[in-house]
């Protein structure tokens, strides 16, 4: 084999690792986006099938129940509501009438089982796409 072949065989083998290398780092990182969406979303069927997603709103008051390691809650946009089972320790700012962000899938029951819960850590501060969310849906319920 010629010098000439060789360096275009090398070429061509780091091109294509180089691609497999980007196919194996794109699909990693698609499989860890989780997708915000707003009960009203949930309800209205635009959460993703399969695919595990956000949910943030506010802990109902009276919907907080302990089930030995399980824990259930309503999270809501002031319009709509979605029950969350949750089986885990919560996070200590975590209450009922404050924020949350809940992360995981719908069963098939319409009840979404998270498997990881975030609390607010201010009362003054909010993500800015859980505000709009929240301020979207409540117009929307208004209407």
């Amino acid at each position: 084999m010629k010098p000439r072949h060789k360096r275009a065989l090398m070429i061509v083998g780091a091109l294509a690792t180089l691609a497999i290398a980007a196919v194996l780092i794109l699909n990693a990182l698609n499989s860890n986006i989780a997708l915000y969406v707003t009960p009203s979303d949930v309800v209205a069927g635009k959460a993703p099938k399969g695919q595990a997603f956000r949910i943030g709103g506010l802990v109902k008051d009276g919907s907080l129940k302990r089930d030995e390691l399980v824990v259930h809650f309503i999270i809501t946009d002031l319009v709509k509501e979605i029950p969350v089972s949750y089986k885990g320790i919560l996070p200590d700012l975590f209450k009922e009438g404050k924020g949350a962000v809940v992360q995981g899938k719908l069963d098939t029951d319409g009840q979404f089982v998270a498997s990881e819960v975030l609390a607010k850590h201010d009362e003054n501060y909010m993500p800015p796409e859980a505000k709009q969310a929240l301020e979207q849906a409540q117009k929307n319920g208004a209407k």
